[in-house]
């Protein structure tokens, strides 16, 4: 089984929580497939983008550069799915074979939750609140900065979750 060691995203290292690489038989055709779990922030950053620039470094210390096609798939954890043709599967041989009559599938998210993807990239998302509060604590929050702001809040929140205030209680 061939396993991958990093993975480097138009030149950039991604935190891989874990992945599968194998060839995907339909038909004639193959295809060198990367299943990756990776953080929501990554996914993020590439939902929107077609193909990228790939290099896989293997942990027997091959590397595979590629211009691969991205798919992002959802439902479970995030996860990138990365893929190309291949016209020579002659150099990828040792490679897990997946045909499209296969009952098989690499099951790259046993073992990880959402909260060890968190712990290592905490996604940031914007999110509004409407309060009615007394007019000089209005007044103070207007003339704090937006950064300020932010870091009070997660302190609060997380001040109120060490108290036991989770979950609307």
């Amino acid at each position: 089984m061939v396993v991958v060691k990093s993975v480097k995203i138009d030149g950039e290292s991604i935190h891989v929580f874990n992945s599968a690489i194998y060839i995907f038989e339909a038909g004639t055709s193959f295809t060198l497939e990367l299943n990756l779990i990776v953080s929501e922030v990554v996914v993020k950053k590439y939902k929107k983008v077609e193909t990228l620039i790939i290099e896989i470094e293997l942990e027997d210390g091959r590397v595979i550069q590629s211009i691969m096609q991205v798919k992002i798939l959802s439902g479970g954890l995030p996860q990138l799915n990365l893929f190309c043709e291949l016209d020579d599967i002659e150099e990828y041989r040792d490679f897990d074979r997946v045909s499209e009559n296969d009952s098989w599938f690499p099951n790259i998210e046993e073992g990880i939750t959402i909260e060890d993807i968190r712990k290592v990239e905490m996604p940031d998302e914007e999110f509004s609140i409407k309060l009615k509060l007394p007019i000089d604590q209005v007044e103070w929050l207007k003339n704090q900065k937006r950064a300020r702001l932010n870091e009070l809040f997660k302190e609060v929140i997380y001040d109120l979750w060490k108290k036991g205030y989770r979950d609307g209680v």
